[in-house]
């Protein structure tokens, strides 16, 4: 049987409320790691320097000196210039230091429409080369590309598809739109879940469970559970709503308000999504599904990402959405100082 047992470690000299399980500015500290990226939306890491996808097509190489060189991506279709489009999911594979390999989700043009497409990229000589196609000519429209990429515990690839602006298709199993879905191991994709609008996140906790992130349609954005086989509801329901056969979200932003969530992760036993319209990260509780505190002051956030020891995140003001500062856009390293872990026995 599992016991979840809080230890509390108070290394801070500030008075904090951890003691009560909430968050507050005494907790972290945030430093900038690099500056002047451009839309950026995906952190990937091999423990040694990250990698950071830009809608425009390119990939920005960053030391741990904070040294930064942007490299090209050379693809076999130009990226469509439709909203939220470009190259979006990115994801090194485990063995990139053999093999330079790295997985893609980027959006072209076919036919006068916009359509996604997942690919593998071989990175030599400091560029990016489309290598193989793995999944084509998935529906797109003007909006809700979906495409975050991610890697489960056991090493399986999971990409979050959108409804493409066509609601009905996050219903129809014949159709990868409004789904989550994965690689398997004979280079087809299966459907995980279904009844998606825009998945934008996807995190697994220590436990192997896997959450995921979701925009509402102007409000009731949702944070679920994914099961295989799942019915997450949409276009039928959203956010509280309920429906025989249908799953309601763990935690909702309610019809009054809007995170607009992207990219999260886990990071000792809290779960950390970054909110866009929100602009902040959002410190979530997943024992209870309630939020504990926010991380605000960056403006839109993008993607989230923990190493194990700090947190790093991405702002996402030069998307033509935000009000940039003077250094955006950025990558920022949160360091926790009073901790709160939950440990899993």
């Amino acid at each position: 049987m599992k016991r979840l047992v809080l230890l509390i470690i108070i290394l801070c000299l500030v008075g904090c409320s951890s003691s009560t399980g909430e968050w507050d500015s005494g907790m972290y500290t945030v430093s900038r790691v690099a500056t002047n990226l451009e839309s950026p939306w995906s952190i990937a890491s091999d423990a040694q320097t990250f990698f950071i996808s830009e809608r425009n097509g390119t990939i920005v190489r960053i030391e741990k000196d904070g040294k930064m060189t942007r490299e090209e991506v050379i693809l076999s279709e130009p990226l469509s210039s439709a909203a939220e489009a470009g190259l979006l999911g990115f994801v090194l594979r485990k063995d990139f230091s053999e093999s330079s390999l790295a997985y893609a989700y980027y959006t072209y043009d076919l036919d006068g429409r916009p359509v996604n497409r997942i690919v593998t990229l071989f990175r030599e000589g400091g560029e990016w080369h489309e290598k193989e196609i793995l999944l084509d000519h998935i529906e797109s429209g003007r909006v809700h590309h979906g495409g975050r990429l991610a890697l489960s515990p056991d090493e399986t690839l999971f990409a979050t598809i959108g409804d493409g602006a066509s609601p009905e298709n996050a219903q129809n199993p014949r159709s990868f739109n409004g789904k989550i879905v994965k690689l398997q191991e004979d280079g087809s994709f299966s459907i995980v879940s279904l009844g998606h609008r825009n998945p934008q996140g996807l995190a697994w906790n220590s436990a192997g469970e896997l959450y995921s992130s979701e925009h509402g349609q102007s409000a009731n954005d949702e944070i679920n559970m994914i099961e295989q086989g799942g019915n997450y509801g949409w276009p039928e329901i959203e956010g509280n709503e309920s429906k025989e056969g249908m799953r309601s979200p763990l935690l909702t932003s309610g019809a009054n308000e809007t995170w607009a969530p992207s990219g999260m992760t886990f990071h000792n036993g809290l779960l950390y999504v970054a909110a866009l319209r929100g602009e902040a990260i959002l410190v979530i509780d997943s024992r209870e599904m309630r939020i504990a505190g926010k991380i605000e002051g960056y403006g839109r956030i993008r993607d989230v990402y923990s190493d194990g020891e700090s947190l790093y995140f991405i702002s996402n003001n030069t998307d033509g959405r935000g009000t940039p500062s003077e250094f955006d856009d950025v990558l920022y390293r949160l360091t926790v100082i009073n901790k709160i872990i939950y440990e899993e026995k």
